[in-house]
Parts: C-alpha cells; structure tokens; sequence
C-alpha cells in the first residue's frame, strides 16, 4: 500500500454505500453511534467467512460498546444478501462494489493488483473520529481481541 493508515484522530472519510438490503447507508449519518468498519477481500471464500462468523458470534462486545458494524467488500449488494442470509450475519454488509473499492482506497484498505480490499478495520468514534485502526495481511485472520482492544480506545 502507498500510504500508512489513516491517523488516530484524523475525520473518518465520509461515504455512502448500499447495504445488503438495498439500503443507503452513510458514514456521517451514523455521527452519535461508534463505527466498526471491517473491510475484508470478499464474501463466500473460508477465512473471510470465519472472520466475520467470529464477529457475529461476538457481536454483544461490539453492542456493548454501543458500536455498529459495518463490513465492506468490494462484493454486489445483491451477493451480500445472500451471504448474509447463509451465514447469519445480522450486522450490515456494505457493497464498494461501483466504483469499484473507492472507498476502500479513501481507507487505504485496497489492493489494486487483487481488486479488492484487504483485511483493514477501523473503528470511528461518536465525533467521526476514528478512534483506532488495525489491519492484518490478507492471508490472515484478525483476532477478536484485536477488536476489544480497538473498541477500548473509545472509553
């Protein structure tokens, strides 16, 4: 990646998305409520799947840090929907499918040589703020410890 991650305190990027559900979902408009975003390469392949399968199993750590999860992969919403009935997930899954991983480059969270993103999180504070931020290499699992001690930075 060309640049380092974006810094603690730093504005959040904002961005629009579309949901698994079809709906709009914008950065800014969440302001009040912490923000996990977890960018991961792309839906139905194993690892990703245990990933985000670990956050759903753990997602009372993340409601009681009153945070909302967002995950982004570069993945059609309507692709998204289907993995998130299959797998359960009841946190939103946000498509950065056109134009293709914008986003995820405003995160430096893209992989132009993969087309996708790569395994980036980024929680944001109530402000907009981004409060913590961490990544791991694509061929690795972040561990949900990783995000306790993340969301430990919004105390």
């Amino acid at each position: 990646m060309a640049q380092d991650a974006l810094e603690i305190g730093a504005a959040a990027p904002d961005f629009t998305l579309t949901d698994h559900t079809g709906e709009a979902v914008t950065l800014s408009a969440l302001r009040g409520h912490p923000v996990v975003l977890v960018f991961y390469p792309a839906a139905f392949t194993g690892r990703c799947t245990g990933e985000l399968c670990a956050i759903r199993d753990e997602l009372a750590a993340f409601e009681d840090a009153d945070a909302e999860v967002l995950a982004i992969s570069v993945d059609t919403a309507a692709s998204l929907r289907v993995y998130a009935e299959q797998e359960g997930l009841r946190f939103r899954l946000l498509s950065d499918f056109w134009p293709h991983g914008a986003v995820a480059q405003a995160y430096d969270a893209f992989l132009p040589e993969r087309g996708t993103a790569t395994r980036a999180t980024y929680v944001i504070d109530r402000d907009g703020r981004i409060a913590a931020h961490f990544r791991v290499s694509p061929s690795a699992s972040r561990d949900m410890d990783a995000y306790r001690e993340a969301l430990a930075q919004l105390a």
